[in-house]
């Protein structure tokens, strides 16, 4: 499938959304901001994590080469504070917080990038950036420390929408009379004792924090590539100053496309580590289904705030057992010679038009939201279906309806959703429900079937009485149109 003038991003740059066009045909490259390594990672970056993995699969299943670079920041003043705090070094400490990230995303199902690099496996890259702007005027040696001049690169303050004045009045800026101008920030700062360091022209240091980036997007994917993202909480001063190294090293155009996601708030407070409100992947992931995070992460449009609670995962986890509730259902239609039966034109519509619906969405700004409620739309008007014809289906209605949940399938995967067989999906839910309840599920779909046969002859004493045996068990029932289900009582 090829690009068509309708895919349009949100350029963070300009503000709007722009039709987007690869720099060069059927190739994309795109940097993605990692994790410090000093800690277990949170919601929050299984957020960042989860969008741009949900890119990179919509990208190639449009059919483009995509390479993914996403970082690792190896050597921070967090990793070296939090390495000096239990006593070991700082390649220890953010090895095992490396190793934990890939574990998280693993069990997230989240694909490793195709490229992810650590900074301190390239401070000669940077090193060579660093002189590329010292040679340029845009830097200065200062004490064993080497700062960018802000006030020589004109466009400073072009992606976060600020002019200098404006930075250095609403900023915290410890006096260093090394610095020419208050906003100048450190490319590469000078050794202190107990740091690690490495050689450079201007004695024993280490590398800034913005610098590396710069340095590996340049080596892995050249001067100027296509798509740079991270969280809105980066866009100043790391985004900022990385898109003044860049092309003030270079002299050529940086990112072309900057995507920025929103944050994950808990009543509507930014998570965060420095405000201890955060819960970590590994905690979520011990109660709910990856895929339950998945789908309420992509409920949002990616811009959007995400606010975080146990009632929208448990909001999510409903969704997501309607989504394998829908696939069940299509794998157990039978098939009949019925020329009467027949399904509304509208309906084969809206299941023949799916794909095309969903690709609408997502190429206007990788709008998951949208594409989500399509593909709930389009499991809504199959259970009504399915409902409607208990005693099966012809051929051609069959083949319909086959083949659209196939394709519920196959788009859902590109957001890491349905991936399991949906009878072992649902098994598997039943046992975790039933954990600690004294009744099996198959005594539960028992008395419902027996329920629903009372409720067919009108005998509404049965019904209730079958209801109440449930309850006493902690099993609540809910009549639908699509039937009865049922669910286990939350103990409080």
């Amino acid at each position: 499938m090829q690009t068509t003038p309708e895919t349009r991003v949100y350029n963070t740059i300009n503000g709007k959304k722009e039709t987007f066009s690869p720099l060069e045909p059927g190739r994309i490259g795109i940097y993605v901001c990692g994790i410090t390594a000093y800690d277990y990672c949170h919601i929050g970056h299984a957020r960042s994590a989860l969008v741009f993995d949900m890119i990179v699969k919509y990208l190639r299943y449009r059919g483009f080469q995509v390479k993914y670079v996403r970082n690792f920041t190896d050597i921070d003043d967090k990793i070296i504070k939090r390495a000096n705090e239990r006593n070991t070094s700082c390649e220890v400490l953010s090895d095992e917080f490396i190793r934990a990230f890939h574990e998280d995303m693993a069990a997230l199902g989240v694909a490793p990038a195709d490229i992810e690099p650590k900074a301190t496996e390239h401070v000669d890259d940077i090193i060579s950036i660093i002189k590329d702007l010292i040679q340029r005027e845009l830097a200065y040696p200062a004490g064993g420390d080497v700062y960018f001049r802000v006030t020589r690169f004109k466009e400073y303050g072009t992606l976060s929408g600020r002019d200098l004045d404006e930075m250095q009045a609403g900023a915290r800026i410890e006096v260093n009379e090394n610095k020419e101008h208050p906003m100048d920030f450190a490319l590469w700062k000078a050794s202190k004792p107990g740091e690690p360091t490495w050689e450079s022209p201007w004695g024993p240091g280490r590398p800034g924090w913005h610098i590396e980036c710069s340095a590996m997007s340049r080596k892995y994917l050249g001067d100027t590539f296509d798509f740079h993202g991270g969280g809105k909480d980066l866009i100043f001063p790391h985004h900022e100053n990385e898109l003044a190294q860049s092309v003030g090293a270079s002299g050529k155009p940086f990112a072309r496309y900057w995507l920025h996601h929103g944050f994950v708030t808990i009543k509507d407070e930014k998570m965060s580590k420095s405000l201890g409100n955060f819960l970590t992947i590994r905690e979520v992931l011990e109660r709910f289904h990856p895929e339950v995070l998945r789908l309420l992460v992509f409920s949002s449009h990616y811009r959007s705030p995400l606010d975080y609670s146990e009632a929208a995962l448990d909001d999510a986890a409903t969704g997501l057992d309607r989504l394998y509730q829908c696939l069940a259902a299509i794998k157990g239609i039978p098939k009949t010679k019925a020329t009467e039966t027949t399904i509304a034109q509208s309906d084969r519509e809206r299941l023949e038009g799916l794909e095309g619906r969903f690709n609408e969405a997502m190429r206007d700004d990788f709008n998951s939201a949208r594409a989500l409620g399509i593909i709930f739309e389009v499991v809504k008007t199959i259970n009504r279906i399915v409902q409607e014809n208990k005693d099966g289906l012809p051929p051609q209605y069959l083949d319909l309806v086959s083949s659209t949940g196939k394709k519920i399938t196959e788009l859902a995967t590109i957001m890491g959703l349905l991936t399991q067989e949906p009878d072992e999906y649902l098994r598997r839910k039943r046992e975790e429900m039933l954990t600690g309840i004294d009744i099996s599920a198959e005594k539960i779909e028992n008395l419902i079937r027996e329920r629903t046969e009372a409720r067919a002859l009108k005998d509404w004493s049965r019904s209730d009485a079958i209801r109440d045996q449930l309850l006493e068990h902690g099993i609540i029932l809910k009549d639908g149109p699509e039937g009865t289900s049922w669910s286990v009582k939350k103990q409080t």
